[in-house]
C-alpha cells in the first residue's frame, strides 16, 4: 500500500513537472513568436503601378473597430469576418485617390444583400468619397448580379455599370414592415401596462397595437420619403436621370431584369463576369496570360502606409473620435453597447489629457437606458467646457443617442440619419394570467402600500401607474430642458418637435436640431477647427483596442482571392421567413437589454428599419 502510494505520488509530481516543462517550453516559443512578430518589419502589401483598387461592397462596415475579445472569438471560432470600419473605407479611399499607382476602383456587387445593415447615412459618406475619387479622372467600374437599391445607391456613381445577363435590379422603393406582439402576449396571458410621453413614441406599440397607429404611420412615411427622395436626388444625378423617371420605374416595374435596366439607363453593359475581367486587364495593362487583372483589395491596401501621400498624420495635438454604438445601457456594457458608465470614463480622461484638444462623439445608436444617457451627456457637457466637443451623427441618433449629443458645440448629420424621436416610456410587464392558468398564484404581505410595486405578480393599480407616469413625466421635461438650452431653442418649440417624432437629418436641421450637412471627416475638420490646430494634428479613436488580436493571429490574406472569386461565387440568398423569425429575435433581445434602474428609457421605435 506503501509503495503504491509512494508509487502514485512520484507519478503525480512527474505528470506535474512535465506539465510546467512543457507550459515553460510553450510560453517561451509563444514568446519567441510574439517577439519575432512584433521585431519583424512589416513592409506592408506591394501596390504594382496601374492597379485596381477592389471594393467588395458585401464587406461589413462599423463605425468602430471590433473589440480584442471580438476578434479573439472570431480567431478560435475559425470566423474570418470580412469588416472593416467606416472611417477606414473613406481613409482609404481618399488615398486611392491620391495614389498615381491606383488608376482605377472595381466595385464588386455580386453579393450587396450581405450589407443590409449598413444604413443609406454611411453610404452617403462611401458614396462622397467615391465621386471624389472620379472627379480626379481615374475610373470606376461596378459589377453586379442583382443589385438591391442599398448596394445600387453606392454603386450607381461609376463610370461604367455592369450587370450579369441574369441578372436583376431592384428599384422598387423603401419600406419598413414593423413586428407587434401585442396578439402574442395577450394569447399567452402575459399583461403590459406602458406609461410614456409623446404621441409619436412608437416604441411601445408593438406591445399595444397589432398595426401602426396613424401617428407612428406618419412619421414613418415622412422618415422613408426623405430617405427615399435623397436616393432619387443622388442616383438621378450621377445617372443623369429624373427622380420622377426613377419613382415611375419603382411604381411600374420594381424588378428589372438586366436589358430592361440597359433601357432605362440604370446600367451601362450586360457582361458576363470574364468579359469585365478582359476589359480590366485592359485598363491595367495585364498581360493576356495574366488570369485577372492587377488588383488590390480595399482591406489590404488599406494597411498600406499613407504619410508620403499625405493622408496619414502625425502630432501630439490629438482629436479624440469616441464612438457611441449601439444600445446605451446601464452600467459598462457589452460588445456592440453603449454603457454609460464606460463611456463616462472615457469622456473624464479625455477632458483631463492636455494632448486631447477637441472631442467627435461619432453616434450611431437608437438608445436605450435614460439613465445610461443622462451619465454620458454630464460628461459631455463638462468636456465641453474644457474643449470642443462636436457630434457627428451616422445611420441613427435618436432618442437617448439625441440626449447625448444636444450638450455639444455643433451637430453634423447626413440628410438620410435617423435622429429626433425625444420622448420617454416605461413599460411594465406582470405574468398573472399566465401563472394562474397554469396554477400558480400569489400572495402579499407588506409594510407600506407601494411596498410591493415592483412585482411582476399582478398588474399595477392606478395609484401605482400615477407613480410610474409622474417619472416618466419628470425625466421627459429635464429632455426637454437638456434639448432646450444645449440648442438655444425655445422650450415651447422644442415641446412641439419632440413628441417622440423621428425625424430625417435633412428635416433635423430644417427644424433646428441639427446643425449641419456632413460627415465624420467634416465633424473632424470643425472640431480642428474649433481647437485652433490648422493642419497640426492626428486623430485618435475611442474605446481604444488592443492590437494583439491582429498581430498573434494574423490577418487572412486577402491578395490570393480573385476577383468575383471568379471560380464560381454564388450569390446567397436569404430565406424571407428566416428573415422574419431574425426579425422576433431581435425584438426579444432588445427586451433583455433593458435594464435602466428606473425603467425608464429614451429610446428609437423598436422595429424601425428601412428596406
Amino acid at each position: 500500500m506503501t509503495n503504491f502510494i509512494k508509487q502514485t505520488f512520484a507519478s503525480l509530481v512527474g505528470t506535474l513537472l512535465g506539465l510546467i516543462i512543457f507550459g515553460g517550453l510553450g510560453a517561451t516559443g509563444l514568446f519567441l513568436l510574439i517577439l519575432a512578430a512584433t521585431s519583424s518589419k512589416d513592409t506592408g502589401p506591394n501596390v504594382k503601378d496601374k492597379s485596381v483598387l477592389v471594393f467588395d461592397l458585401s464587406m461589413k462596415i462599423t463605425d468602430g473597430e471590433p473589440s480584442s475579445d471580438q476578434l479573439f472569438q472570431n480567431t478560435i471560432s475559425g470566423v474570418d469576418e470580412e469588416r472593416i470600419t467606416l472611417r477606414k473605407v473613406v481613409e482609404t479611399l481618399e488615398k486611392a485617390r491620391r495614389d498615381p499607382r491606383i488608376i482605377g476602383i472595381y466595385l464588386d456587387a455580386t453579393n450587396t444583400s450581405q450589407a443590409s445593415d449598413v444604413g443609406y447615412a454611411s453610404l452617403k459618406e462611401i458614396r462622397k468619397a467615391l465621386e471624389e475619387f472620379r472627379a480626379a479622372g481615374k475610373k470606376i467600374v461596378a459589377y453586379g448580379s442583382d443589385w438591391s437599391e442599398k448596394g445600387y445607391y453606392v454603386s450607381s456613381v461609376a463610370d461604367s455599370i455592369v450587370l450579369n445577363p441574369l441578372g436583376m435590379m431592384e428599384v422598387n422603393g423603401l419600406s419598413s414592415q414593423p413586428v407587434f406582439l401585442a396578439g402574442a402576449l395577450q394569447k399567452y396571458g402575459i399583461g403590459i401596462q406602458v406609461v410614456r410621453v409623446g404621441k409619436f413614441k412608437g416604441a411601445v406599440e408593438p406591445f399595444l397595437l397589432t398595426k401602426l397607429s396613424p401617428e407612428n404611420r406618419e412619421q414613418t412615411q415622412k422618415l422613408l420619403d426623405d430617405v427615399w427622395g435623397e436616393w432619387r436626388t443622388a442616383v438621378g444625378a450621377s445617372r443623369k436621370i429624373e427622380p420622377n423617371q426613377l419613382q415611375a420605374i419603382a411604381d411600374n416595374q420594381a424588378l428589372l431584369e438586366a436589358t430592361q435596366a440597359k433601357t432605362s439607363g440604370l446600367v451601362d453593359q450586360v457582361q458576363y463576369p470574364d468579359e469585365v475581367v478582359t476589359d480590366l486587364k485592359k485598363l491595367t495593362d495585364s498581360d493576356k496570360e495574366d488570369k485577372t487583372f492587377r488588383q488590390i483589395s480595399l482591406n489590404s491596401y488599406a494597411q498600406v502606409s499613407g504619410k508620403s501621400l499625405g493622408v496619414e498624420r502625425s502630432s501630439k495635438n490629438q482629436i479624440a473620435v469616441v464612438y457611441a454604438e449601439g444600445e446605451i445601457v446601464d452600467g459598462k456594457g457589452e460588445d456592440g453597447q453603449v454603457g454609460g458608465d464606460r463611456f463616462a470614463k472615457i469622456f473624464n480622461r479625455l477632458r483631463q489629457d492636455q494632448d486631447v484638444k477637441a472631442v467627435v462623439l461619432r453616434i450611431n445608436s437608437p438608445g436605450g437606458s435614460a439613465t445610461a444617457s443622462e451619465v454620458m451627456q454630464r460628461e459631455v457637457k463638462l468636456t465641453r467646457e474644457a474643449k470642443p466637443v462636436v457630434v457627428s451623427m451616422g445611420d441613427i441618433a435618436a432618442s437617448g443617442g439625441y440626449w447625448i449629443a444636444s450638450d455639444s458645440n455643433r451637430i453634423f448629420a447626413e440628410p438620410n440619419t435617423i435622429t429626433g424621436s425625444i420622448g420617454v416610456f416605461g413599460v411594465l410587464f406582470n405574468g398573472q394570467k399566465l401563472a394562474n392558468d397554469n396554477g400558480i398564484t400569489w400572495d402579499s404581505v407588506k409594510t407600506a402600500r407601494y411596498a410591493d410595486s415592483q412585482t411582476v405578480s399582478r398588474p399595477k393599480s392606478p395609484q401605482e401607474l400615477a407613480l410610474y407616469q409622474r417619472s416618466v413625466n419628470r425625466i421627459y421635461n429635464m429632455f426637454l430642458n437638456k434639448v432646450s438650452q444645449g440648442r438655444k431653442l425655445p422650450e415651447q418649440k422644442v415641446a412641439e418637435i419632440a413628441q417622440g417624432r423621428v425625424w430625417s437629418g435633412v428635416a433635423a436641421k430644417e427644424i433646428g436640431l441639427v446643425d449641419e450637412i456632413g460627415g465624420l471627416n467634416t465633424a473632424i475638420a470643425y472640431a480642428a477647427k474649433q481647437a485652433k490646430l490648422g493642419e497640426d494634428w492626428e486623430v485618435q479613436e475611442y474605446p481604444r483596442t488592443s492590437s494583439f488580436g491582429e498581430r498573434f493571429f494574423g490577418r487572412a490574406t486577402e491578395e490570393a482571392q480573385t476577383v468575383f472569386g471568379i471560380e464560381g461565387t454564388q450569390l446567397k440568398q436569404s430565406n424571407p421567413l428566416t428573415a422574419e423569425f431574425q426579425k422576433l429575435q431581435q425584438e426579444v433581445e432588445i427586451l433583455q437589454r433593458m435594464n435602466d434602474p428606473q425603467g425608464v428609457y429614451a429610446r428609437l421605435p423598436f422595429n424601425l428599419k428601412i428596406e
